[in-house]
Protein backbone atom coordinates (compact mmCIF):
# COMPACT_ATOMS: atom_id res chain seq x y z
CA UNK A 1 0.00 0.00 0.00
CA UNK A 2 1.35 3.41 -0.95
CA UNK A 3 2.28 6.06 1.52
CA UNK A 4 -0.71 7.92 2.92
CA UNK A 5 -3.25 5.49 1.48
CA UNK A 6 -5.91 3.90 3.61
CA UNK A 7 -6.96 0.30 3.15
CA UNK A 8 -9.74 -0.09 0.59
CA UNK A 9 -9.09 3.25 -1.09
CA UNK A 10 -8.17 3.44 -4.73
CA UNK A 11 -5.81 6.00 -6.14
CA UNK A 12 -7.63 8.93 -7.69
CA UNK A 13 -8.07 8.78 -11.44
CA UNK A 14 -7.28 11.93 -13.33
CA UNK A 15 -10.49 13.84 -13.95
CA UNK A 16 -11.59 14.30 -17.50
CA UNK A 17 -12.49 17.83 -18.54
CA UNK A 18 -16.08 18.67 -19.38
CA UNK A 19 -15.27 19.05 -23.08
CA UNK A 20 -13.56 15.66 -23.16
CA UNK A 21 -16.47 14.02 -21.35
CA UNK A 22 -18.95 15.60 -23.76
CA UNK A 23 -16.92 14.43 -26.75
CA UNK A 24 -16.75 10.92 -25.31
CA UNK A 25 -20.52 10.87 -24.71
CA UNK A 26 -21.22 12.14 -28.23
CA UNK A 27 -18.97 9.47 -29.72
CA UNK A 28 -20.76 6.81 -27.69
CA UNK A 29 -24.14 8.17 -28.81
CA UNK A 30 -23.05 8.04 -32.47
CA UNK A 31 -21.92 4.43 -32.02
CA UNK A 32 -25.22 3.53 -30.31
CA UNK A 33 -27.17 5.13 -33.17
CA UNK A 34 -25.09 3.12 -35.66
CA UNK A 35 -25.78 -0.15 -33.83
CA UNK A 36 -29.49 0.70 -33.53
CA UNK A 37 -29.64 1.27 -37.30
CA UNK A 38 -27.94 -2.10 -37.85
CA UNK A 39 -30.46 -3.79 -35.54
CA UNK A 40 -33.34 -2.22 -37.47
CA UNK A 41 -31.98 -3.85 -40.65
CA UNK A 42 -31.93 -7.31 -39.03
CA UNK A 43 -34.66 -9.89 -39.33
CA UNK A 44 -35.53 -12.96 -37.30
CA UNK A 45 -37.88 -15.83 -37.99
CA UNK A 46 -39.80 -18.23 -35.78
CA UNK A 47 -42.11 -21.15 -36.48
CA UNK A 48 -44.84 -22.95 -34.60
CA UNK A 49 -46.55 -26.27 -35.12
CA UNK A 50 -43.50 -27.90 -36.65
CA UNK A 51 -43.26 -25.23 -39.35
CA UNK A 52 -47.01 -24.95 -39.95
CA UNK A 53 -46.80 -21.20 -39.28
CA UNK A 54 -43.67 -19.12 -39.82
CA UNK A 55 -43.37 -15.44 -38.98
CA UNK A 56 -40.58 -12.98 -39.74
CA UNK A 57 -39.98 -9.90 -37.59
CA UNK A 58 -37.78 -6.93 -38.45
CA UNK A 59 -35.38 -5.17 -36.11
CA UNK A 60 -38.06 -2.50 -35.79
CA UNK A 61 -40.16 -5.23 -34.14
CA UNK A 62 -42.67 -5.27 -36.97
CA UNK A 63 -44.03 -8.46 -38.53
CA UNK A 64 -42.77 -8.50 -42.12
CA UNK A 65 -44.00 -11.91 -43.31
CA UNK A 66 -46.39 -14.66 -42.31
CA UNK A 67 -46.38 -18.06 -43.99
CA UNK A 68 -49.19 -20.49 -43.20
CA UNK A 69 -48.91 -24.03 -44.51
CA UNK A 70 -52.19 -24.89 -46.26
CA UNK A 71 -52.55 -28.15 -44.29
CA UNK A 72 -53.21 -26.25 -41.03
CA UNK A 73 -56.06 -24.21 -42.46
CA UNK A 74 -59.08 -26.00 -41.02
CA UNK A 75 -62.31 -23.97 -40.98
CA UNK A 76 -63.52 -26.15 -38.11
CA UNK A 77 -60.46 -25.36 -35.97
CA UNK A 78 -59.67 -21.67 -36.44
CA UNK A 79 -58.59 -21.44 -32.80
CA UNK A 80 -55.62 -23.76 -33.39
CA UNK A 81 -54.43 -21.60 -36.30
CA UNK A 82 -54.77 -18.47 -34.17
CA UNK A 83 -52.73 -20.10 -31.41
CA UNK A 84 -49.99 -21.11 -33.87
CA UNK A 85 -49.81 -17.59 -35.29
CA UNK A 86 -49.64 -16.07 -31.83
CA UNK A 87 -46.94 -18.52 -30.68
CA UNK A 88 -44.76 -17.91 -33.75
CA UNK A 89 -45.21 -14.12 -33.55
CA UNK A 90 -44.37 -13.99 -29.85
CA UNK A 91 -41.27 -16.14 -30.34
CA UNK A 92 -40.01 -14.04 -33.26
CA UNK A 93 -40.57 -10.83 -31.29
CA UNK A 94 -38.81 -12.32 -28.24
CA UNK A 95 -35.83 -13.29 -30.39
CA UNK A 96 -35.56 -9.79 -31.82
CA UNK A 97 -35.82 -8.26 -28.34
CA UNK A 98 -32.99 -10.55 -27.18
CA UNK A 99 -30.83 -9.48 -30.13
CA UNK A 100 -31.54 -5.83 -29.44
CA UNK A 101 -30.78 -6.10 -25.73
CA UNK A 102 -27.58 -8.03 -26.39
CA UNK A 103 -26.30 -5.49 -28.92
CA UNK A 104 -27.29 -2.38 -26.95
CA UNK A 105 -26.16 -3.97 -23.67
CA UNK A 106 -22.60 -3.70 -24.90
CA UNK A 107 -22.85 0.05 -24.26
CA UNK A 108 -24.30 -0.16 -20.76
CA UNK A 109 -22.16 -2.93 -19.26
CA UNK A 110 -19.60 -1.53 -16.92
CA UNK A 111 -21.43 1.75 -16.44
CA UNK A 112 -22.88 0.62 -13.11
CA UNK A 113 -26.44 1.54 -14.07
CA UNK A 114 -28.86 -0.49 -11.91
CA UNK A 115 -31.37 -2.66 -13.76
CA UNK A 116 -29.37 -2.81 -16.99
Amino acid sequence: MGKGMKAGKRPKQPKMGNAAQMAQMQAMQREMDKVQAQIEEMETEASAGGGAVTIKVSGKKEITDIVIHPDVVDPDDVEMLQDLIMAAANEALRQMEDISQQEMGKFTQGLGIPGL
